[in-house]
């Protein structure tokens, strides 16, 4: 009986599943073979490491496109085919994740649409500028968003943002209407697939950075994501951030890298307060947007000198080639290395330090260097106080002013938007006459900027291009060229102003970075896409040798020409430059400095920030005036940036001059005393000051 029943039960059980592979047989004999592929590519390991291979070589298109071709993807997979497919590996270990969801093509098509989504931002970021797209880029978000006016016209930005709901509505519907895995999930045999996976990829990894395959530090960022792929590179400046600990860190190895003369009696680089500002001049730093002289450019002839102003100065006065962190974009960085003397290339690639560690942290700078000397410091900006954070992180570097855009009056634009640049003369002279002390003032231009429009924009220029590669780069070259023709006009008015002045002055003044236009090597006289002019002029007939040099050594070198040391990295940089462990030990006080013990400060970080004043200029209200039934506040210094706040809260204003506001809705005459005039950041209505 028992032996009966066995066997039924087995002949059962047998029955069932020859029923169910007869199930399975009838299903696939139904499914088509698109049908057939779908689901494969959905469901199994296999099918997702076909669909990585070929997301892969979408990415690699579109990031290769505007410098290669519709095929630059496939070049890529021929050049080099054992980096592509670790990067297809990468993409593979991320997809097989959703083998442990019942909704796999949820999962499976949110992942694709990541990979996709970055892909296709690099490409059109890489159309704008020459830097690729990085994680980095998401802490400037805020940024990029209010100037995307600036880039896209109004078509694009709405047909973006359709693009967004759409895909994000289709997203929602798959989630409902899609298909769900009706059997229980093997979440054994899938997690130990994907560990085995993910151990794949670190095993992979590991033996392509010993081989010299990839690299895990990018000297240049734009060739890093053509020879090591976007998607690696992507990652990388995701998991690589900050400055690495140097091997051996301790106190004894920081002070080791200073001699004991250099160090000092208390043994630390603390600065003394000094007050000997009468024997030094005033110091300026000019960084000019996107400035490079155009006849530097091979690929194109223009109908005359853009540029002859700088082009006198440099042939004139102590200058060189700047090798910048940047290509094409960038500013922030280029300022970062100059007011500190440290390279960014210490940091995770494409990693803004004013997006990251100085948005919380104070750390020694030039400001503070030379505010030890007696010195008063300023920045100025004629864009945005708050763009990349400038209104916060000035005061995290010694800045004791910042005169943004919005403290600025008669501001002409570009037909780009960006506000031209001679204004700057006014706001300069300002600045020095604002204080009994030598200034140093660190001002950042912003004429120069791209886009660069592919039509004719400009009519009746000044200078025109006469031959260029193509009809698109003509326009976008005679656009550049007349900007930078206004720029060198606006130096030339600068130094005629301060030839005048009545204290003496140094003036640096460079490149931030070449422009975001199509240019490579091979276009430029230098050769180099990192090499911008410097020039050092003075009123005083301050004389030094022509030099070569990267941003990060500038400071350090206009002041051993002046015959000043003060300051721990400016003091190393001009001591040690020979060293051979000179980037080494750099790197290794950058550390420090940022992230590390303060060694080097004998264990305390000895930098306050500074209670950074908005403007030179006071603003200030002398009466509220009411006629008829509107109010108005007489005052000095208002910008078009001035709005009347009353409680914390922004009054519908017009501006009637510099020293007249008006309100535009009604106000209880018990609180028209209480009006103050506040500064207004316009893209975010921050508040950037008031008047007391």
């Amino acid at each position: 009986m028992n032996k009966g029943t066995n066997e039924e039960r087995k002949f059962d059980k047998f029955e069932k599943l020859d029923r169910k592979v007869e199930k399975k047989i009838q299903e696939v004999e139904t499914m088509s073979k698109g049908q057939l592929l779908l689901k494969a590519l959905h469901t199994s390991f296999a099918g997702a490491a076909i669909w990585a291979f070929f997301l892969n070589l979408i990415i690699e298109t579109l990031g290769r496109f505007s410098t290669e071709s519709v095929f630059g993807g496939i070049k890529f997979l021929f050049s080099d085919p054992i980096v592509f497919l670790y990067n297809t590996l990468l993409i593979f270990t991320t997809l097989v994740i959703g083998s442990v969801f019942k909704r796999r093509l949820f999962v499976f098509t949110v992942v694709s649409l990541f990979w996709l989504i970055i892909g296709v931002i690099n490409g059109v970021i890489l159309t704008q500028r020459m830097t690729p797209f990085t994680v980095k880029d998401l802490s400037i978000l805020d940024d990029g968003i209010t100037i995307v006016t600036n880039y896209l016209s109004v078509w694009q930005i709405v047909l973006a943002v359709a693009a967004v709901l759409v895909a994000i509505g289709l997203l929602v519907l798959l989630f409902i209407k899609g298909p769900k895995k009706k059997d229980e999930v093997k979440w054994k045999r899938n997690l130990i697939a994907i560990a085995l996976v993910i151990a794949a990829t670190f095993g992979a990894t590991s033996i392509m950075i010993k081989t010299e395959k990839i690299e895990t530090f990018f000297g240049n960022l734009a060739y890093a994501y053509r020879d090591y792929g976007v998607v690696y590179c992507f990652t990388n400046t995701w998991l690589n951030t900050g400055i690495s600990k140097p091997d051996n860190y301790s106190e004894e190895m920081i002070k080791g890298i200073f001699s004991p003369q250099e160090l000092g009696d208390d043994n630390a680089m603390l600065l003394e307060q000094k007050d000997e500002d009468e024997k030094h001049p005033n110091i300026i730093f000019l960084q000019l947007e996107s400035f490079i002289d155009p006849a530097t450019i091979k690929s194109i002839e223009l109908s005359e000198e853009a540029c002859p102003n700088f082009r006198n100065l440099v042939n004139n006065y102590p200058s060189g080639q700047l090798t910048v962190p940047a290509c094409g974009a960038g500013t922030a960085n280029v300022e970062f290395e100059v007011m500190t003397g440290l390279s960014v290339k210490f940091f995770g690639p494409g990693e803004y330090p004013y997006k990251s560690v100085l948005k919380e942290k104070t750390m020694e700078t030039l400001c503070y260097d030379l505010k030890s000397l007696g010195y008063s410091t300023h920045a100025i900006h004629n864009h945005r106080a708050v763009f990349y954070n400038r209104n916060t992180v000035f005061a995290n570097m010694g800045m004791d002013t910042f005169t943004s855009i919005e403290y600025m009056n008669d501001v002409v634009k570009t037909p780009k938007n960006w506000a031209k640049d001679d204004l700057l003369v006014e706001c300069m002279t300002e600045a020095m006459d604002s204080t009994e002390a030598r200034d140093m003032i660190y001002t950042i231009s912003v004429q120069g900027h791209g886009k660069y429009p592919g039509e004719q924009v400009l009519q009746n220029p000044e200078i025109t291009v006469t031959s260029a590669p193509t009809e698109d780069l003509k326009w976008k070259f005679e656009y550049y060229v007349n900007q930078v023709h206004e720029m060198d006009d606006f130096i030339g008015r600068l130094t005629g102003e301060l030839e005048k002045y009545d204290e003496p002055v140094v003036l640096v003044m460079y490149g931030d970075h070449i422009p975001a236009i199509d240019l490579t090597e091979q276009d430029l006289e230098n050769g180099n896409l990192y090499g911008t002019e410097y020039v050092i002029w003075s009123n005083f007939g301050l004389e030094g040798d022509d030099e070569d040099m990267y941003a990060y050594q500038l400071a350090s070198h206009v002041m051993d020409m002046l015959d000043m040391q003060v300051g721990t990295v400016f003091t190393y940089q001009q001591n040690h430059k020979n060293s051979e462990t000179y980037l080494k030990d750099l790197k290794s006080l950058g550390y420090d400095m940022l992230y590390g013990k303060y060694y080097i400060y004998g264990g305390t970080n000895p930098f306050e920030k500074t209670d950074m004043k908005m403007g030179v200029k006071d603003i200030t209200i002398d009466e509220v005036v009411k006629i008829g039934d509107k109010y108005y506040i007489k005052g000095k210094n208002f910008t078009e940036y001035s709005k009347i706040t009353l409680n914390g809260k922004t009054l519908k204003t017009i501006y009637l001059g510099t020293n007249i506001l008006g309100v535009l809705e009604d106000v209880n005459p018990e609180d028209a005393a209480k009006m103050k005039v506040s500064q207004i950041e316009t893209k975010s209505n921050e508040i950037l000051s008031t008047t007391e």
